[in-house]
């Protein structure tokens, strides 16, 4: 069975914290968004992700979530895709929280996550 994503946010780079503060205000108001303070980036509602430094991915990335993630996970390696173990986070409980996938598409990473 072949397991359903959806977006949950856009990452973009920007160089720095007041750049990725500059960006998400800009963000909130064309878009009618609630901003958000992280620790690593500053966020225009749900749907962007303004990182306060470099992160994953030449222009940012891309957060895709979907009910299975260990499902998803073995569907994407069945397809001949890879992850990138190191970028793995885990819940409290031991279950897989979200992980990157290896490489860049389109200038951006990917990671999928848990719904």
């Amino acid at each position: 069975m072949e397991n359903k994503f959806e977006l949950a946010h856009v990452g973009i780079n920007t160089p720095d914290a007041e750049q990725a503060a500059a960006l998400a205000a800009l963000l909130s108001e064309v878009f009618n968004l609630a901003p958000r303070h992280g620790n690593k980036s500053e966020f225009a509602g749900d749907y962007f992700e303004c990182m306060k430094a470099p992160f994953h991915g030449t222009n940012g990335h891309i957060a895709m979530r979907t009910a299975d993630l260990d499902a998803a996970v073995e569907e994407l390696k069945g397809k001949g895709f890879s992850f990138r173990p190191e970028s793995a986070a885990y819940t409290e409980d031991g279950k897989l929280k979200n992980i990157y996938l290896a490489g860049e598409f389109g200038g951006f990473a990917i990671h999928i996550m848990r719904k």
